[in-house]
């Protein structure tokens, strides 16, 4: 592997993990709507459930991208699966 391929590698590996740590960010913001739920003021349950259909398809794209797993896309969007399912159920019974 020559040095320029190595450095593009490392680099895209770089951008890729900074991207999943923003995804996460970006996911954990639901948890206030969570608390705001549970407090007995539901939000919209439209954008929870759009949440966890896209974090769905991207992890199980990730999961099955030929080779072997793409961990950064996989490891980006699961929690956008637990907690848009959490934010859509307490939207739900609140």
């Amino acid at each position: 592997m020559t040095e320029a391929v190595q450095g593009d590698s490392v680099w895209r590996s770089r951008v890729g993990w900074f991207a999943t740590a923003m995804a996460i960010i970006m996911y954990s913001s639901s948890i206030q709507q969570i608390l705001l739920n549970l407090d007995g003021h539901p939000g919209s349950l439209m954008l929870p459930i759009a949440t966890c259909i896209n974090a769905t398809a991207w992890t199980c794209y990730g999961a099955m991208k030929k080779g072997k797993p793409d961990w950064i896309i996989v490891t980006s969007n699961v929690p956008g699966i637990v907690l848009g399912a959490v934010t859509a159920i307490t939207t739900i019974a609140a």
